[in-house]
């Protein structure tokens, strides 16, 4: 049976943003991975993969997108992204 629910009512999460979500959680903990900050090559190089990833899925949103989101992707403001796709918040500059 197909899926009856119009596209502008259907989760995010259909459209590939829980993958973003996860990307972008991922992110964070490799930041915040102290063992890997002792090998700073590593470290950026993990760094690195994980913003491919992040700008990978970005472009394969269907656009439009929410222009906050947009916003915040765009500067690279990735903890105000996820905020925004966990439903919080994102706290203000």
């Amino acid at each position: 049976m197909e899926d009856a629910t119009p596209k502008a009512f259907a989760s995010p999460d259909h459209f590939g943003m829980a993958d973003l979500r996860d990307a972008l959680r991922e992110r964070l903990a490799i930041i915040g991975d102290e063992e890997s900050r002792r090998t700073p090559e590593a470290h950026t190089a993990r760094l690195r993969v994980i913003s491919e990833k992040i700008d990978k899925l970005q472009e394969a949103l269907p656009r439009p997108i929410d222009p906050r989101l947009a916003h915040y992707l765009q500067r690279r403001s990735y903890d105000k992204a996820l905020e925004l796709l966990e439903g919080r918040v994102p706290s203000r500059p």
